[in-house]
């Protein structure tokens, strides 16, 4: 009975959403029956309560800010047109064929993605791949596989809250996640061929779609590895994306880039310039684990990053800040709403129950830790509602098992941002970002055939790290 209580605000979560009610709508019936559960069935008190929101308020706070920041940085950029520059040149320069289609896959949208989050990559990368030429049916779930490296979109903030939750640190958490990402770059990319590729053409278009996943994780897990977890996403695709450009460079395609196109980077150097920067000031002084610590994050810089973009339109600021908040609006909430009911059945004892539950499957539940984190980024489109959810969870059922934490939670974490891309919101954006408007069936299920298969090796991966 304790179990299917616990059980119950995410049963509630998972019923509004399949109900195609708003992810808001979901939040609070989820968050306001595991405060009725907690308090009526497991004992939550004013004490603990009080407590927690004290240790988890910060990290909500920079999160919403982080969304809202990642919004009001691609609005500005849309408005002032360096958007449009940077994907022109780029279409420019990129030529035909299969290498292209790898370029935007694990460089162009990564890429925004890292910088912006919450589907802007697709925003990015569609109309570029229309632009190459490529049909809206090819198009579409082209650049929904260019979100395989979600857990470092929006600079990281589902992944921050699932290392909190998992109370691992966010860089070896980083570290951990980029390692289990190798079959979902190379497994984008060998789907990017097959689905644009002649069948004479796909056994070398699968050796440069290996190639290029592999730039892509050797990219991330070192910019992992030197720089922390909040802007690897965006070091590696950018340093994948170079390659690209500089192999093209070697066939003769002209690489250079007029004053705009400079000025259009310019905003995404400040912001990733000053994250760099600080995080190696603050380890460097030792203030990493004081107040100062926000100065480093991603919400301060997106901040500036949106004032310096619009440096010359300033007009454009009220506008813009205008659209970030309505759209904040639908999202910002409710990933707040979904740590605040992931808090609330921690520290009820719900997490540790549902932990035990899932402890007694014994061996066979580490091989289900990817498929219930997908289950979380399918249902919520986002890896920060799915890893609210079912992170501490996952973390508990570990420790009950005697398992190491660490890669459990990392496999909750890359499966829930694989699953991302197979969300009708995701499918819904890349569709209707076509001027054909491709069938959505089609679509949808090449992205969930792409998923599920990933999903089984990923489930191995778990398997072999965790025991």
């Amino acid at each position: 009975m304790n179990l299917f209580l616990a059980l119950l605000p995410l049963l509630l979560v998972i019923g509004v959403l399949l109900a195609r009610q708003s992810t808001l709508r979901s939040a609070l019936l989820g968050l306001g029956s595991a405060v009725l559960i907690g308090v009526l069935w497991f004992g939550l008190g004013w004490r603990e309560s009080l407590s927690a929101t004290g240790q988890w308020w910060p990290l909500v706070l920079e999160v919403m800010l982080i969304v809202g920041g990642g919004i009001a940085f691609a609005e500005a950029g849309r408005r002032t047109g360096d958007q449009a520059e940077l994907s022109g040149w780029l279409r420019a320069r990129l030529g035909t064929g299969v290498t292209p289609a790898l370029a935007v896959v694990h460089g162009v949208t990564p890429l925004a993605e890292s910088l912006t989050g919450f589907g802007v990559g697709v925003a990015i990368a569609v109309p570029l791949l229309l632009g190459l030429g490529y049909s809206g049916r090819q198009a579409a779930p082209l650049g929904l596989l260019g979100l395989c490296a979600i857990p470092w979109g929006a600079m990281g903030p589902g992944t921050l809250i699932a290392a909190q939750m998992a109370e691992v640190g966010f860089d070896d958490f980083g570290v951990m996640c980029a390692v289990l990402s190798l079959p979902v770059f190379i497994g984008a990319g060998i789907a990017a061929v097959f689905l644009i590729a002649e069948p004479g053409q796909r056994a070398r278009g699968m050796g440069l779609a290996i190639a290029s996943g592999l730039l892509l994780w050797v990219g991330v897990l070192g910019a992992n590895l030197l720089f922390g977890t909040a802007t690897a996403g965006a070091l590696g695709a950018a340093f994948t994306l170079a390659v690209h450009l500089l192999l093209h460079r070697f066939r003769g395609m002209s690489m250079q880039a007029p004053a705009r196109v400079w000025q259009a980077l310019a905003p995404y150097g400040v912001l990733l310039g000053g994250v760099l920067l600080l995080k190696v000031l603050l380890r460097l002084s030792s203030l990493e684990d004081t107040p100062w610590k926000y100065l480093g994050s991603p919400a301060f810089w997106l901040a500036v990053a949106v004032l310096f973009t619009l440096r010359t339109t300033r007009n454009e600021l009220r506008p813009t800040l205008r659209h970030a908040t309505r759209t904040w609006s639908h999202v910002g909430p409710a990933t707040g709403l979904f740590i605040v009911l992931g808090v609330v059945m921690s520290v009820s004892g719900m997490s540790g129950q549902i932990a035990n539950g899932l402890a007694e499957l014994g061996g066979l539940y580490l091989f289900l830790v990817p498929v219930i984190g997908g289950a979380g980024g399918f249902l919520t489109g986002s890896n920060s509602g799915a890893n609210a959810m079912f992170a501490g969870p996952q973390a508990q059922a570990a420790n009950v098992l005697g398992v190491s934490a660490l890669p459990v939670v990392a496999a909750q974490n890359v499966s829930a941002s694989l699953l991302t891309l197979a969300s009708p919101s995701r499918i819904e954006l890349a569709v209707r970002l076509c001027p054909d408007q491709p069938e959505r069936q089609p679509v949808f299920r090449l992205a969930l055939q792409v998923c599920v298969a990933l999903i089984v090796i990923l489930s191995l991966l778990t398997v072999l790290l965790a025991t």
